[in-house]
């Protein structure tokens, strides 16, 4: 039997699910989860393989217009991801709509399976849906169109069985025994971010970013630290919160999830550090693994 492998491409604005469906297909949590815009930042790779297979599934940031030097380097993962897809699958949900038409237009002249899903349906009626599938087969001709509920999981088997069909003929791209592209300290990092969003109101998260400075591993233990960069003093104060309590308590959220995820007791230790402007910064976005 033949052996497929190749790379599936997850797009589509902030917030329609990516991340979740993301999840769902590879079946670890490896792209954090929230409410708020701009969530995923990085092109986050999952990994699944079968005897037959290797599915290179890839997350990326949402389709928003750049207002700094950050959301264009999200942005070029986008067209990146354009580029090496052997298939596409756009995500969108009932009533959204793809604001950057030229991404679209991209999508249309790619010469590569398309699989449209139409997520959260389980949040709509079957007549709303029905429209949308209709809409979506007229707007892109070439596209498989599929409605789903990534958080509920409804239909995944059906997204699964169809890239299968459509992956190329390949040799494995990875190890069979890979699940990511991405290190340990960089799930360590996303945690932690993960955890000051879910925490604050939005005037805190979208200027920050975590770094994990040392990861050192005893026998019994991993002694992790960790900065938090935030672009104002303001923001420090709240981040620390007070006495400490802030960062005390959604620092234990995330010592919670790191272990979960590395299975070893963890040691968290977390700082805040301004850092004014880095979204603008080639310099920082470039130690921030935005810029190769």
């Amino acid at each position: 039997m033949a052996h497929k492998a190749g790379f599936v491409n997850i797009i589509g604005n902030p917030n329609v699910g990516k991340s979740t469906l993301m999840n769902a297909l590879v079946g670890e949590k490896l792209s954090i989860i929230t409410s708020k815009a701009q969530t995923t930042r990085h092109r986050i790779m999952g990994i699944v393989n079968g005897i037959d297979f290797q599915i290179i599934y890839s997350d990326t940031p949402g389709i928003i217009k750049p207002h700094y030097k950050l959301h264009e380097s999200m942005m070029k993962f986008i067209e990146t991801a354009l580029i090496d897809a052997d298939i596409i699958l756009l995500v969108t949900e009932v009533n959204d709509k793809i604001k950057d038409i030229e991404i679209l237009k991209k999508i249309e002249k790619l010469n590569i399976p398309i699989l449209v899903l139409i997520n959260k349906i389980d949040l709509s009626d079957q007549q709303t849906i029905e429209e949308q599938i209709k809409l979506w087969k007229s707007r892109l001709k070439k596209a498989d169109v599929i409605p789903i509920s990534a958080l509920e999981k409804f239909n995944i088997k059906k997204v699964f069985d169809k890239i299968i069909e459509k992956l190329p003929e390949n040799p494995p791209f990875f190890p069979k025994d890979e699940l990511t592209d991405k290190s340990q300290r960089f799930f360590v990092s996303e945690i932690i971010r993960e955890k000051i969003l879910l925490n604050y109101s939005k005037e805190i998260p979208y200027p920050i970013e975590v770094v994990v400075d040392e990861f050192k591993e005893d026998k019994n233990l991993i002694r992790i630290k960790a900065y938090i960069y935030v672009a104002r003093d303001s923001q420090k104060a709240i981040i620390i919160g007070h006495k400490g309590n802030a960062i005390k308590k959604f620092g234990t959220e995330a010592r919670i999830d790191i272990e979960d995820f590395i299975e070893k007791k963890v040691y968290l230790e977390l700082s805040v550090k301004v850092n004014k402007d880095w979204r603008n910064k080639e310099s920082q976005l470039k130690r921030f693994g935005y810029i190769n």
